[in-house]
């Protein structure tokens, strides 16, 4: 595993090296740092390209820390699962690497972004490749901060600043949970490392005991954060806020898909009730944020949305004991939604940064390349066959409908969800893209240059092919899960996935070809406003936090200002005010006050020894 090993390390280290010699030395130099950067995830890309084709499997591990009986290492794991996400990471983030060019075009701090976009690619690589759980949690942190930098790029706009850190504090709840579930997986197992704790499971199931169910939560708080599942899901829209190219980076294959990539990673260690917790888990996100989306405007949030739908998807799959089905969807989905943010970018540069989708309309005409990409990864977000959403879509919806593992109601949930998807994203592109100009950018706007067009047109090619790759048996296979799957359920998964899009592109042709305003806004204001509002979701936490937080530090406030430094440290400060007070009656400088002290001292002596003598 020689070889395999260097091109490990090479695909994890190359993007670190580009963001330290961008930040050391060519932050004044924006075209050297843009191709120090690009070249950095292509070589990555290579390397993975590689490493999937040799289908290498094994780890590598460095001595990091030995205290006594305590090792920690760091190191590279390939097997099928992490080869399919390297080639997925590197091969998106090299596209959106290469589209930033264009996009990010006379922005002041060119450079500074692409530094973080390395910066986040080692974080993503390091999570990917990690040999253990306290390795992986090291970069699950990293790849928090440099989101944080990316998000918060443009920092001197208020809702930037907030969106990152509102992004950072929400993903740290989630990751407090995932510290305790491996420190619980240590003290059970006396181990991290990914293999080691899978062979000890085998030998023996019952080793995490009674916890078992609590570490696979608590452990799942993770990938609550990190892929935005209820109720941790608030931060994600407003990461909308950083520039396009980063919102497809985080949206599409990088740090919305740590949190299933790691559940994939760490099944074995998925007790059957956490399963079942986590798939109702990822099927209410999938309902929730599909029905938010009806009524969002901005086409950025809108496809936001839409990914913590699909999201919910990859998750619930999981719970359904498909990891495969979650991978093959993830993979699947990368593709196409990196292809949707993407375009939606191409739009907002041609409207000079207009994102309201109602001040668009007949961009059809004027960026044919845009329309067409867009419509194609529309459709396969949608599942209309034989595009790649259709068959990863199904394998998850067939997983739900499985008589052995699935569940009727997920199943339903699904289904709705899909028709909703059909109807949010079928409004989204008749709106922004046919009938009339609603604004005079839209009149005016052009097709954007071809270093934003063509990546757009290198991502169509893996969404009209990617569904024919057996993915989802391959990543089953390297689980050891050859049973998984609701593959006897498929065609009836497939029945109701074809009407679920008959349904939803019905509803939005008739609403939508043509109009002018929103007709649901005018015929359902109050669910309108609940659905602009997203629920209410950001206010209620707010309440929350007023309720509990603020309580609790106005309860610690007081035991602060009352007990501790009123009664304990006034106790103090008193007792040494009196002490203070007595010992300076003692200094006097009065000569005879001092001679008849000394007197009276001897003379207690005296009597003490002759005392004691008798």
């Amino acid at each position: 595993m020689t070889g395999a090993s260097t091109l490990a390390w090479m695909t994890l280290l190359l993007p670190l090296a580009s963001a330290a010699v961008i930040t050391l030395g060519t932050l004044k130099n924006h075209r050297l740092s843009a191709n120090l950067s690009i070249g950095a995830i292509l070589g990555a890309f290579v390397c993975s390209l590689l490493l999937f084709l040799s289908a290498s499997s094994g780890e590598s591990n460095l001595t990091w820390i030995a205290i006594g009986d305590f090792n920690a290492t760091i190191g590279v794991k390939l097997d099928r699962l992490s080869a399919l996400m390297l080639l997925v990471v590197t091969g998106v983030g090299a596209l959106i690497h290469w589209y930033s060019q264009g996009y990010m075009e006379g922005d002041r701090s060119y450079a500074r972004y692409f530094a973080s976009l390395s910066l986040f690619s080692f974080s993503m690589l390091g999570i990917v490749l990690a040999t253990n759980l306290m390795q992986m949690f090291i970069f699950w942190e990293l790849v928090g901060v440099s989101s944080y930098l990316l998000i918060g790029f443009w920092h001197e706009r208020p809702a930037a600043a907030d969106a990152c850190k509102k992004a950072f504090i929400t993903n740290r709840l989630g990751d407090f949970g995932f510290l305790i579930g491996i420190i619980m997986v240590w003290a059970a197992a006396g181990s991290l490392n990914f293999g080691l704790l899978e062979k000890a499971m085998q030998e023996q199931p019952e080793l995490l005991g009674a916890s078992a169910g609590l570490i696979g939560l608590l452990l799942f708080c993770g990938a609550m954060g990190k892929s935005a599942q209820f109720p941790l899901h608030v931060w994600l829209p407003d990461a909308m806020e950083g520039p396009t190219p980063v919102s497809a980076l985080i949206h599409a294959a990088t740090m919305v898909a740590a949190g299933v990539f790691m559940l994939c990673r760490i099944f074995f260690l998925l007790s059957p009730d956490a399963l079942s917790i986590i798939a109702w888990i990822g099927g209410a996100t999938a309902l929730m944020a599909a029905v938010i989306a009806l009524q969002q405007d901005d086409i950025k949030r809108i496809l936001a949305y839409s990914t913590l739908s699909q999201l919910g998807y990859m998750v619930m799959a999981v719970g359904l004991h498909a990891p495969g089905a979650a991978m093959f969807h993830l993979t699947t989905h990368a593709f196409f939604k990196a292809m949707l943010f993407l375009g939606a970018g191409s739009v907002i540069h041609a409207l000079h940064h207009e994102q309201n989708i109602w001040k668009m309309g007949g961009l059809r005409e004027k960026m044919p390349a845009t329309y067409r990409t867009f419509l194609i990864g529309t459709l396969a977000l949608c599942g209309v066959p034989p595009l790649s959403g259709f068959f990863s879509k199904d394998g998850i919806l067939a997983a739900a409908a499985d008589s052995h593992h699935g569940n009727p109601v997920l199943f339903g949930i699904g289904i709705l969800a899909a028709v909703l998807t059909t109807l949010y994203m079928g409004r989204l592109v008749l709106v922004a893209f046919h009938g009339a100009h609603r604004s005079e950018q839209a009149s005016h706007a052009k097709e954007s240059p071809s270093v934003m067009t063509v990546p757009l047109w290198i991502l169509l090619v893996p969404t009209l092919v990617a569904g024919f790759f057996p993915v989802e048996h391959m990543i089953n296979q390297t689980l050891g899960l050859h049973h998984a799957g609701g593959h006897a359920a498929a065609p009836l998964a497939m029945a109701f996935s074809v009407l679920a899009l008959m349904i939803g592109g019905s509803v939005a042709w008739s609403h939508y070809a043509g109009a002018g305003t929103d007709p649901l806004t005018q015929r359902f204001s109050g669910l309108s406003t609940l659905l602009r509002n997203r629920l209410w979701m950001d206010e209620i936490f707010s309440g929350m936090i007023a309720i509990t937080h603020e309580a609790v530090s106005k309860l610690a406030g007081w035991v602060d200002q009352k007990i501790l430094r009123g009664a304990i440290m006034g106790l103090f400060q008193h007792g040494v005010d009196i002490l203070g007070r007595g010992l300076r009656l003692v200094q006097s400088g009065s000569l005879q006050t001092y001679a008849f002290l000394f007197v009276v001292g001897v003379a207690l002596v005296i009597y003490i020894v002759l005392g004691g003598t008798h």
